[in-house]
């Protein structure tokens, strides 16, 4: 019965020593703010079927088309993707991606701004998506930048005195092709992927936003009203 006690003891005390370890407290915080059912859900509210709800869907796919075509540009470089073939392919194919991309994230952009997809707590959901799209600005500039072309070098010069005027120049130089190309497949990719990420992690979270309820409210006759005030003081 002791070494049974004990043994009983020992185990309890295990249990809390692993109860009050801070990945055992992440993992319930996490779970408690994300289940599984919500995490990847079965089914959608029938109002997501309207072809408004798509947009997101499809800017994530030509966001990873985007990232793809991207290493793929960055493993090969610069003399690959101006010569072979099959370099201008997946060039084209990149910015073909990105044009897509740029096109359903504002679509989808404006129609959650006339839907108010910040209704129903849903703020920081709409402020991570217009942080993600002004980002993604910041990655198409660069990738203008590091195409080594003569437009590259237009674009580069015609920009060069607009951020010098702002004192930016001292630190975001755009004639510096070494540092635009790591600003376009390092930081700026690195921080949509991660808002990205957030910002669907959210939509689970809070859910799709509903449309506008469109139906009058209804507001009851006065026979009704009077009929309920007699019978309560019945």
């Amino acid at each position: 019965m002791t070494i049974d006690t004990d043994g009983r003891r020992t185990t309890s005390k295990k249990r809390r020593s692993a109860a009050d370890q801070w990945t055992a407290k992440l993992r319930e915080r996490a779970v408690a703010a994300l289940p599984p059912d919500r995490l990847l859900p079965d089914s959608q509210p029938s109002y997501v079927a309207s072809w408004i709800y798509i947009f997101g869907v499809l800017t994530l796919v030509s966001l990873t088309w985007v990232i793809a075509t991207g290493c793929v540009l960055a493993v090969m470089g610069p003399t690959w993707w101006h010569v072979s073939n099959v370099g201008l392919f997946v060039n084209s194919l990149h910015l073909w991606s990105v044009e897509l991309f740029f096109f359903f994230m504002v679509i989808h952009l404006w129609g959650k701004f006339f839907m108010a997809a910040w209704r129903g707590n849903r703020r920081m959901t709409w402020v991570t998506g217009v942080v993600t799209f002004v980002i993604s600005v910041g990655a198409a500039f660069t990738g203008y930048l590091s195409q080594q072309n003569f437009d590259s070098q237009w674009i580069a010069t015609q920009a060069k005195d607009g951020i010098n005027s702002t004192g930016a120049g001292a630190v975001f130089n755009v004639l510096n092709f070494g540092q635009m190309l790591m600003w376009h497949i390092v930081l700026l990719p690195l921080a949509v992927v991660v808002l990205t990420g957030i910002h669907v992690l959210m939509v689970r979270r809070r859910g799709v936003v509903p449309p506008f309820d469109d139906s009058p409210r209804e507001t009851p006759a006065a026979s009704d009203v009077n009929s309920s005030e007699s019978l309560e003081q019945q």
